[in-house]
């Protein structure tokens, strides 16, 4: 990436919702494939430059901007895609932003203090966190929100997403990383995840290996102002193996058109439902 091309990004809009066609209901959900960390919060990051770059190679869903784009674009009724444009490193929008937090016990909370191998990312507690709540996590919230919203005015209902990859070796983060491992891990929700959005994807990722469920990372994201009380919100987590279309830990590799495809065929099989 170029000086211009970085520029633009950091100082452009943080998330932004891509249009889909008027009468879908899905909702692709990209939080994690950027790298992009501001000027002003990395002052707050205590790794140099080359740790930082190591720490996104680890910690970004590389390429799953490109595989939603992909399948948005090859599906015949368009999803909406929601995609955040900073990394994670600089808030993560799928985590609760308080005690509620189980990953808060390895200083990845909303505002990661911790690396992946559990270095100093931040000093303990980050001095900006408040800061980079309201600025980020907070209008990112809203207009996610605001996203399931329209969708469920437009078409009755609404299909969130949730387009993850994970890597192959457990990293020294994770809580439940002694579990399963599968080329396709499909996180879910008692309450937003139905069965036949289960079975659908089920069907759709079988070309690319075995599914497992809920392991190793497990739930799905929800507006917390539908989570638990609309049912016409369903929701599922794609989590896809990085080796399965990279070459770890960002290189992709021909896998990647699977993996679109796959996603593809899901958003088509959920689209076409009543």
């Amino acid at each position: 990436m170029d000086t211009t091309d970085r520029s633009a990004q950091e100082h452009g809009p943080a998330h932004r919702l891509v249009p889909g066609a008027a009468d879908s209901p899905v909702i692709l959900h990209v939080p994690h494939g950027s790298r992009t960390v501001p000027p002003h919060v990395r002052a707050g990051i205590v790794l140099d430059d080359a740790a930082l770059e190591h720490e996104l190679d680890l910690i970004t869903d590389a390429h799953t901007q490109e595989i939603a784009e992909r399948a948005a674009r090859a599906a015949s009724l368009g999803p909406w895609r929601f995609v955040n444009e900073r990394s994670r490193l600089v808030v993560d929008p799928e985590r609760f932003p308080d005690e509620r937090e189980e990953m808060r016990a390895v200083g990845m909370g909303a505002v990661y203090t911790r690396t992946t191998g559990r270095a100093p990312l931040r000093p303990e507690p980050a001095p900006d966190e408040s800061a980079l709540i309201t600025r980020y996590f907070e209008p990112y919230a809203e207009a996610m929100t605001r996203a399931v919203d329209e969708r469920l005015a437009a078409t009755g209902r609404a299909v969130v997403i949730d387009v993850h990859s994970y890597p192959s070796r457990a990293l020294p983060y994770e809580l439940h990383g002694a579990g399963p491992r599968p080329p396709v891990c499909l996180g879910t929700d008692p309450f937003h995840t139905t069965d036949a959005l289960l079975a659908d994807a089920r069907t759709a990722f079988a070309p690319l290996g075995e599914t497992g469920l809920d392991s190793p990372f497990a739930g799905t994201y929800v507006p917390l102002r539908h989570y638990g009380k609309d049912p016409r919100v369903t929701a599922l987590m794609l989590e896809v193996r990085r080796d399965v279309y990279l070459d770890e830990p960002v290189t992709p590799h021909e896998g990647l058109d699977a993996v679109a495809a796959a996603l593809t065929d899901l958003i088509e099989r959920v689209s076409s439902r009543p």
